[in-house]
């Protein structure tokens, strides 16, 4: 018996697109904040070594790891836009996010075996994990203002990234439970921990992959173009080209995006850095409480976030959207200026609930926001595309300021108020968005 293709608007439509955030945020969490960055970590430590010999040279290890990230990500800023003209000219979108779901689940499958001895072969998973999360995350942003209409996109937004926190926390929970007990879960013998850790980046490559059919079956294919289809790849470039007038002729859409590029290239180095942050400049009392008070930390800004998200959806329908990211804005500049000066666990864990609110938040809203100031196209994928390098570039510029401020001063506390300077700006070019143009 045949599916019937669901309506725009219908309640099973939306769970089925919200639940790809249930999917994939597992690798956001375990592989990107958590459970990985503790594994490479050991690795060294346990070897003894602080450099590592890759492709003919020689190179520390938190350098190889963030280079690898940045590489990832230029990759990334440069594959989405084509994917997505691509995508949006033979209609098919849906293929190209399921490819780069089960390219991203199967890395992190991949990830099991990464190893000091074959560094070359888990940094290509490594890397091939980041751009699957990543591009196929793009591509179901991109699906919103398809099967949402404008007054549920904030809503069923929210829902996303609130499933995505949910489901993410479930399972780094469950691999918590797998590193700290492994006899409890059958992982017996000498590095039991960190075989523990190897068994939880083949589950979040199995979790992705298996969550990720709900939202498969029900997603429409996409918006199949017109006309005869030639020279295909240049098309695509093509159709991004035809976004790019349009953003021109599109004044509000086009001062949204430069807001959102300054304001999330604060959030998103946040992300990123938060940890790395804490693990520096808070006083802990000894490398376990190290240890349990970043992950604990990493938990309360998941849970938090569900919190933000809802909240923030609910303001933006008394507020509005812009007025209510202004507000988020400025909360963020009181977070930087309050973690300068941030030293005991205590004043982390309160820096870190704070995080969590206006983060989830910002995401949801920025993502409904942007949909909800497209012009009536069928090009979503494209028009995404722009939202998504955006942030990428954001990222790559973010981290790379944020990693030099801190080096020129000595000191990450000086890099987190450089931080706060992107959010006032983020705020000022926010009020502009709705401005009228002078007659």
């Amino acid at each position: 018996m045949a599916r019937s293709i669901l309506i725009k608007g219908s309640k099973k439509l939306l769970n089925a697109w919200a639940f790809y955030d249930w999917a994939n945020s597992v690798y956001s969490l375990v592989i990107a904040s958590a459970i990985f960055p503790i594994y490479y970590g050991a690795l060294f430590r346990i070897a003894g070594i602080e450099k590592v010999s890759i492709f003919g040279g020689e190179i520390a290890r938190a350098p190889l790891i963030s280079y690898t990230t940045s590489i990832a990500f230029v990759f990334i800023a440069i594959i989405t836009p084509l994917i997505s003209g691509i995508a949006d000219y033979l209609g098919n979108k849906k293929v190209f996010m399921q490819f780069f779901c089960y390219m991203g689940g199967i890395a992190c499958i991949g990830l099991y075996w990464f190893s000091l001895e074959h560094i070359e072969a888990g940094l290509i998973c490594y890397f091939f994990g980041l751009v699957g999360f990543w591009v196929s995350f793009a591509i179901n942003n991109s699906y919103l203002p398809d099967i949402a209409y404008p007054e549920q996109q904030d809503r069923i937004s929210a829902k996303g990234f609130s499933l995505g926190y949910i489901g993410s926390v479930i399972l780094l929970l469950i691999n918590l439970g797998m590193v700290m007990q492994p006899d409890l879960f059958g992982i017996q013998g000498e590095g039991a921990e960190l075989i523990a850790m190897r068994y939880s980046f083949a589950s979040v490559g199995i979790w992705w992959i298996a969550f990720s059919q709900y939202t498969f079956y029900y997603l429409p294919k996409g918006n199949k173009r017109t006309g005869e289809r030639h020279h295909v790849i240049l098309n695509g470039f093509r159709e991004l080209k035809g976004v790019w007038k349009q953003l021109g002729q599109q004044r509000k859409l086009k001062r949204y995006l430069g807001a959102f590029f300054v304001y999330s290239m604060a959030v998103q180095t946040v992300m990123l850095i938060a940890a790395y942050f804490g693990e520096e400049e808070v006083t802990w009392g000894s490398d376990e409480e190290r240890t349990i008070g970043l992950i604990v930390s990493i938990l309360l800004i998941q849970l938090v976030a569900i919190i933000g998200a809802t909240l923030t959806a609910r303001a933006s329908e008394h507020f509005g959207n812009i007025r209510t990211l202004v507000v988020i804005n400025l909360i963020w500049v009181v977070i930087c200026v309050y973690a300068y000066q941030v030293e005991s666990p205590i004043e982390f864990y309160t820096a870190a609930g704070f995080v969590g609110i206006v983060m989830g938040g910002i995401q949801a809203l920025s993502r409904s926001t942007y949909s909800k100031f497209l012009p009536e196209t069928r090009d979503t994928t494209s028009f995404f595309s722009f939202y998504d390098v955006s942030e990428k570039i954001g990222i790559i510029i973010g981290t790379f300021l944020y990693g030099f401020v801190a080096q020129f001063t000595g000191s990450m506390r000086n890099a987190t108020i450089f931080l706060g300077l992107f959010f006032i700006l983020g705020a000022f070019l926010l009020l502009r968005v709705n401005k009228k143009a002078p007659d």
